[in-house]
């Protein structure tokens, strides 16, 4: 299933193709592909190349390991994730490696490394849908996480299904248009508050 972003103003196709859905195929994902995942995000930007990134990793190929993560994920949704053959949880580093003072830029980057996932993704023909709705607490239990490190997002990956595999709470949200505040609402100039004029062309 496609559902490509009605944009404004050109931008890149792979960025219009790119959406979080939650119906998802069986289908098992190649262990390539996730490596390119991986090389992708490992080739993101961050400050003072500290790459403050980490991803704990389970796939439907070894049962109990996504049954251990699904269990993370708020009850919502498990319902759905539990069809996405790889479940993930990315982390960030809090603190500079090199110094070990706090690293402010941390989350920032770890988006980063997120964003260039999400891109080598669609490229591949995945899809990716990231939440918040999961207990940090479980995850830092069950795969003991240290201090100094802070699970950020669950992370769902797989190739996309009809809307039909859905609990039918879901598919309404699937199939519904897409939406995002225009530019004209975010890009300011001059102070706070102040729209460009750049957003009134």
């Amino acid at each position: 299933m496609e559902k490509p972003a009605p944009t404004d103003y050109p931008i890149e196709e792979i960025l219009r193709r790119r959406w979080s859905p939650r119906a998802f195929s069986d289908r098992n994902v190649e262990a390539e592909k996730l490596l390119s995942l991986f090389e992708a995000a490992r080739w993101a930007p961050s400050s003072s190349n500290e790459q403050p990134w980490s991803f704990i990793l389970a796939t439907k190929e070894t049962p109990p390991e996504h049954a251990q993560l699904l269990n993370c994920l708020v009850e919502k949704n498990q319902q759905w994730a539990r069809l996405a053959p790889v479940l993930m949880v990315s982390v960030a580093r809090l603190n500079f490696e090199k110094t070990g003072k706090r690293n402010r830029h941390a989350f920032h980057d770890v988006g980063l490394a997120m964003g260039n996932l999400l891109v080598e993704a669609t490229a591949l023909g995945l899809f990716v849908h990231q939440m918040a709705g999961f207990s940090v607490d479980k995850v830092r239990e069950a795969y003991h996480v240290p201090e100094g490190f802070e699970p950020v997002a669950a992370i769902a990956i797989g190739y996309p299904a009809e809307p039909e595999v859905l609990p039918e709470a879901f598919r309404e949200q699937e199939t519904g248009p897409r939406k995002r505040q225009p530019i004209g609402s975010f890009v300011f100039e001059g102070k706070w508050g102040e729209l460009s004029p750049l957003t009134n062309r």
